[in-house]
């Protein structure tokens, strides 16, 4: 989080200001990866809180590679980048499958911890991917503009897609519940 807010303010004083993709997807990894080690930390407790977090991550940002970023390296990319997008679309479709099943566990479960392990492990494999082979083919294919304007797409859908999930939930951004505001009349 501290350093997607990081790129953020990095981007308003840079000579472009403009949000480059690559950086945008690092920053959600970097993200998820601090969230993975907090489960790790406390392997034998409730990861409940945590896992709830992972899984709004994680949701958004297959969100963002799915609708923008991967689309346009499928249309675009050569054989070779649309061989590892392909790939980390199965990727996707496999850690979504996790996420629901997990999402029907208690934090505590024998169930929950075996099935986080194997989440943490595919998607850190993912991310090795990406990371590795995918985000390079992508520098040397496309243009810095090109990747800028992915970024700048990607961004906004971002914040769209958590704004509608905060929307789906019954809840305003930076609305109180029911409960909190009985609990405030009440004090």
């Amino acid at each position: 989080m501290l350093s997607a807010i990081v790129n953020k303010v990095t981007n308003i004083f840079s000579s472009t200001g403009s949000t480059d993709a690559i950086d945008l997807l690092k920053n959600d990894h970097r993200t998820v990866e601090g969230l993975f080690e907090k489960v790790k930390a406390n392997e034998d407790g409730n990861n409940a809180d945590v896992f709830k977090k992972i899984k709004a991550e994680l949701d958004t940002h297959t969100h963002i590679e799915e609708t923008i970023f991967y689309p346009y390296m499928l249309e675009k990319g050569d054989e070779e980048l649309k061989k590892i997008v392909r790939e980390g679309l199965e990727e996707h479709r496999q850690a979504k499958a996790f996420l629901s099943e997990l999402a029907g566990s208690t934090g505590t479960s024998n169930k929950f911890k075996a099935k986080i392990k194997v989440l943490m492990e595919d998607v850190e494999h993912h991310v090795k991917e990406e990371e590795g082979e995918m985000f390079p083919m992508v520098r040397d294919q496309f243009s810095r503009d090109v990747i800028n304007e992915l970024g700048a797409r990607m961004e906004a859908e971002k914040t769209a897609f958590n704004g509608t999930k905060t929307r789906a939930a019954g809840k305003r951004p930076g609305s109180r519940t029911p409960a909190k505001r009985a609990a405030a009349a009440r004090s």
